[in-house]
């Protein structure tokens, strides 16, 4: 047993949940606020308080949420979404993760300076192929749309996604605010989404309860799940998420700051693993968490008490999960088994 952060650091590492708006450096957006002539408010105190979680803060949704009011300002010329985009690539490499499945919302990107989306998604599959291939790790995207926004915005992202499927894109994601809107009004976005070849994860089961989880397999056909941690309200669901093999991205320190859980202790993981879930590990906004992979690793082993053998099964699963076509998706679970001497 090996229970230093130097252990957690030299794992190869697979992220199937984080998000590009939530990945960018502090010294990047105080560097970029110079360079755009960025006004932030002042009266909370830091830029850091803005966009980061601190301690004295309420961990809910809402003061999570509210972080990314503020990350928004930053996206004001396509140097700068090529520039936030190659450093997210580049902090994964940094961790030693080798497989990344990098989600953004191109509405979020866009609209400070009313970018045409697909120019947008154009500069996130450029850069982050580019960045891959600089730093050594398989990229991936996933274009990302919210609940509180109107359908006909997520088919248009859907349609581009599916269109740029050669160019790195993989996957449709359904994320924001479940405890106030429904999924129900993306169910015909979703099947053309995977009519056209993308894959699908929603977030559910995170602010909202079990019947999310249900609603997202069952309706809109879910390939992974989101967070998803409430699942474990319902045993008719658990049922039905084990019977599919439905992978859970699971991120631990987001779920505790969003008020998912109210202490780490509590957090159900462990219990989902004996329920047989098909569980496995991300970092979800690691900027805003100020956390990274190894960090979660680390969290789980020695503050959750996850053995280091089961973790290394999490990280294969992780593999085994992703939206990777299957011949490499085999290759990149060899390469990682090999690795991880299991």
């Amino acid at each position: 047993m090996d229970n230093s952060t130097d252990f957690y650091k030299k794992l190869p590492k697979v992220d199937l949940h984080r998000h590009l708006e939530g990945s960018l450096r502090l010294k990047t957006m105080l560097e970029i606020a110079r360079a755009q002539g960025i006004t932030v408010p002042t009266a909370t105190g830091p830029l850091s308080s803005l966009v980061q979680v601190q301690s004295s803060e309420p961990y809910t949704y809402q003061n999570f949420l509210a972080k990314f009011n503020t990350l928004r300002m930053f996206y004001r010329s396509p140097e700068v979404i090529h520039r936030v985009t190659r450093e997210a690539v580049e902090d994964a490499a940094l961790d030693n993760v080798r497989y990344l499945e990098l989600r953004f919302t191109p509405v979020a990107l866009s609209r400070a300076e009313r970018f045409p989306l697909d120019d947008v998604m154009d500069w996130v599959c450029e850069s982050a192929s580019k960045a891959g291939k600089e730093y050594g790790l398989r990229v991936r995207l996933i274009a990302s749309v919210n609940r509180h926004e109107s359908v006909e915005l997520a088919e248009q992202v859907a349609w581009l996604a599916a269109d740029r499927i050669g160019h790195g894109m993989l996957g449709l994601d359904l994320a924001g605010n479940e405890a106030e809107f429904s999924a129900v009004p993306f169910l015909g976005v979703f099947k053309e989404a995977h009519q056209a070849g993308l894959k699908l994860t929603v977030h559910a089961g995170e602010w909202a309860g079990a019947a999310n989880v249900q609603e997202a397999l069952e309706t809109l056909h879910a390939e992974r799940i989101g967070h998803g941690v409430r699942v474990m309200e319902d045993l008719n669901v658990i049922a039905l998420a084990r019977e599919r093999g439905t992978a859970f991205e699971v991120c631990v320190t987001s779920n505790y700051q969003t008020g998912v859980v109210h202490s780490l202790q509590e957090h159900p993981l462990l219990k989902m693993l004996t329920f047989g879930l098909n569980v496995v590990l991300g970092t979800d906004d690691p900027s805003i968490s100020q956390i990274t992979l190894t960090d979660e690793y680390h969290r789980v082993c020695e503050d959750l008490g996850m053995k280091q053998s089961l973790l290394k099964e999490r990280i294969l699963a992780a593999a085994q999960a992703s939206f990777l076509p299957e011949v490499e998706r085999v290759i990149l679970t060899g390469e990682l088994r090999n690795e991880l001497g299991v």
